[in-house]
């Protein structure tokens, strides 16, 4: 692939380390660049790099009304080398085309989606977060521009790339349990839906749960199926519990729940990390019965901008409560959030093919 290299002029872009004074906020900050891509007359095409800015669309973009945009979220590390990796990539770029698929958007070969993720973390490296726990999460991102009011695919589509220094997903980070709400109020996706995509109106979905979770002091919703018998996802997170025994259990991959690939990494680490790890049916009323008689002593969600968060209390619409384990970080989730931070940092040898050195360009 051709990249236009259309960068701001050295005196306007930074030339030093980013040594934040502060702790850094989650995807708040942007770099210098994003890159661009074009689908017209039926091929992706005009892929550049250019400073950060607006993106002008008509009015009557199809994005605009019938929000047919799908996105992902993946992270990159600097490690002792000083060189950048980014960890599980290709893994992003397959889920890209899966999302792209169900909204009927044209696909993006994958080795093209990496080479532009890759020139573009290059030409902004110097914006990596030199603070612990930090690194530079990446938003790749595809929406429809088609200037059209007719409830159709687009014609014509922009692919993108931004970079978004990060803090931890929650202010808190890894050492403070979170607070779920278990309503049968509201529900994430329907069967024969989107829910497996990462699709922008899934997200839209999930806000007016979120907001009434909070009046119940509760990060997110633990969304339930359709007929409110099985747990499926935890906020924008795969949920996952421990038993007893020290298994992770991660409820079963279905059409309305969308695949970690934290969730996926985990189950491929069970036998390195010394743990045991299945997926299956999850039924709510089990799983609460189970934190009550303490056969479930550990509980939380994966998903790539927490990596693991952990939940020590479950909250009802009545005000009851259950608390899980003893309302703290347990010790198996402590060990696969250690370990998987471990392999992203290059602390811990990773598998072959999960980190990929930024090659340097510019």
């Amino acid at each position: 692939m051709e990249i236009d290299y259309q960068l701001k002029p050295k005196s306007q872009r930074r030339t030093e380390e980013f040594v934040p004074d502060k702790p850094l906020p989650f995807g708040l900050l942007r770099t210098d660049h994003m890159f661009v891509m074009d689908y017209e007359d039926g091929e992706w095409k005009n892929p550049r790099i250019v400073p950060y800015g607006p993106v002008e669309l008509p009015p009557g973009a199809i994005v605009l009304h019938y929000g047919q945009a799908i996105f992902e979220g993946a992270k990159a590390f600097q490690h002792e080398d000083g060189e950048i990796y980014t960890f599980r990539i290709d893994k992003n770029a397959r889920r890209m085309n899966r999302s792209a698929e169900i909204l009927c958007i044209p696909k993006i070969d994958e080795d093209i989606q990496i080479e532009a993720i890759e020139a573009l973390i290059d030409v902004d490296r110097l914006w990596f977060p030199k603070q612990e726990g930090a690194s530079l999460y990446i938003r790749p991102f595809i929406f429809a521009t088609q200037d059209s009011l007719g409830v159709h695919p687009s014609v014509s589509y922009k692919f993108m790339v931004m970079l978004s220094p990060s803090g931890p997903y929650y202010p808190q980070g890894f050492t403070k349990p979170i607070k779920l709400l278990i309503t049968k109020r509201f529900h994430r996706a329907a069967p024969g839906g989107t829910g497996s995509a990462k699709a922008a109106g899934n997200y839209a979905a999930s806000l007016q749960a979120g907001e009434f979770a909070k009046r119940f002091g509760a990060s997110q919703v633990l969304y339930l199926d359709v007929n409110n018998e099985y747990i499926e996802e935890a906020g924008a997170m795969n949920h996952f519990h421990i038993t007893s025994d020290g298994t992770v259990v991660i409820p079963e991959f279905t059409d309305t729940i969308l695949r970690s690939i934290t969730s996926e990494s985990v189950m491929e680490l069970s036998g390195r990390m010394g743990i045991d790890v299945k997926q299956e049916r999850v039924r709510i009323d089990e799983f609460v019965e189970g934190v009550k008689s303490g056969a479930i002593v550990e509980a939380g969600g994966f998903g790539t901008a927490a990596v693991v968060s952990p939940v020590g209390e479950y909250v009802f619409e009545d005000g009851t409560s259950i608390i899980v384990g003893n309302n703290e970080v347990g010790n198996y989730t402590k060990r696969i959030y250690e370990y998987y931070t471990g392999i992203q940092t290059g602390k811990i040898e990773a598998p072959q093919g999960w980190l990929k050195k930024v090659p340097r360009r510019v």
